[in-house]
């Protein structure tokens, strides 16, 4: 059997740094006179989250899916300060106008690229990504979310109507589309209906992927509607071709914008216990 990892003598300096922040407690330190060795039965517990790998100083420790040069090294020049980092997260709109302007795969997939690094529970990775990029498709989408609502609106006309599903419908019959506001692009992030770390998981990945969009010039809006239908609606379900057992957790409409936003607005202070 392979072993889980090695460390380098030579390089190590038996500081423990690597046991103490490993999340599932697979390395052992017991003798500091001697290098980290893995613990009974780690490659079974292993997560393969890399903390080890990625926290050794010294480049030490070698995992069997994951050496010191296969890592990304942090630039502390790159790194935020408290005023960028409020201004970065305060930036981020909800983009609802979009620009008639296909979006490149190539864009898309960086993004889906950096989103891969949320985090997640068990470092499970459980997401299902899926892309639609084409706004005849998207509309086609769209349609059947509008089939939904008006299914709704037949069999429970109080949700409908407090949803306000009939003005939407209205207003779709107008000609505009406020399901899925003329975007060009969805981003699904998909799991199994089984997965107790799906639901989770698809949502901040998703987050991840919101605020990354603008560093490519895009904007994004999650698309709260079509991911209801998704799981409701059979002929929308059908039309995604989400097979048995898998389900949407997540949707993200995505486009270029049509307008930019000079200010960040305030929100409302936030209520907070405190306890000690």
């Amino acid at each position: 059997m392979e072993t889980l990892f090695v460390v380098d003598e030579e390089l190590c300096k038996k500081d423990g740094i690597c046991a103490a922040e490993c999340p599932v407690m697979v390395i052992d330190f017991s003798d500091s006179k001697k290098v980290p060795i893995p613990v009974e039965g780690a490659a079974d517990i292993c997560i393969n989250c890399g903390h080890c790998v990625a926290v050794c100083p010294h480049g030490a420790l070698t995992h069997r899916f994951l050496a010191p040069q296969d890592c990304l090294n942090v630039n502390k020049d790159m790194m935020l300060d408290e005023a960028a980092t409020e201004h970065f997260l305060r930036y981020r709109r909800s983009i609802r106008s979009y620009k008639n302007k296909p979006v490149e795969n190539e864009k898309l997939e960086k993004l889906i690229h950096i989103s891969s690094y949320a985090p997640s529970g068990h470092n499970s990775q459980p997401i299902h990504w899926q892309v639609i990029n084409g706004r005849n498709t998207v509309e086609k989408l769209a349609a059947h979310v509008i089939d939904w609502m008006q299914n709704v609106l037949e069999e429970h006309p109080d949700i409908g109507k407090m949803m306000h599903f009939d003005a939407i419908i209205q207003i779709w019959e107008s000609g505009t589309d406020r399901v899925l506001r003329g975007c060009p692009a969805l981003v699904l992030a998909n799991g199994g209906t089984q997965d107790v770390f799906a639901d989770a998981a698809c949502k901040i990945a998703l987050t991840y992927f919101e605020l990354a969009v603008p560093a490519q010039g895009l904007g994004s809006c999650w698309a709260g509607y079509f991911s209801r239908a998704a799981n409701t609606w059979p002929p929308l379900k059908q039309a995604l071709g989400l097979s048995e057992g898998m389900t949407n957790y997540g949707t993200m409409m995505v486009g270029y914008p049509r307008f930019s936003y000079p200010r960040m607005p305030t929100r409302n202070t936030p209520k907070i216990t405190w306890s000690a």
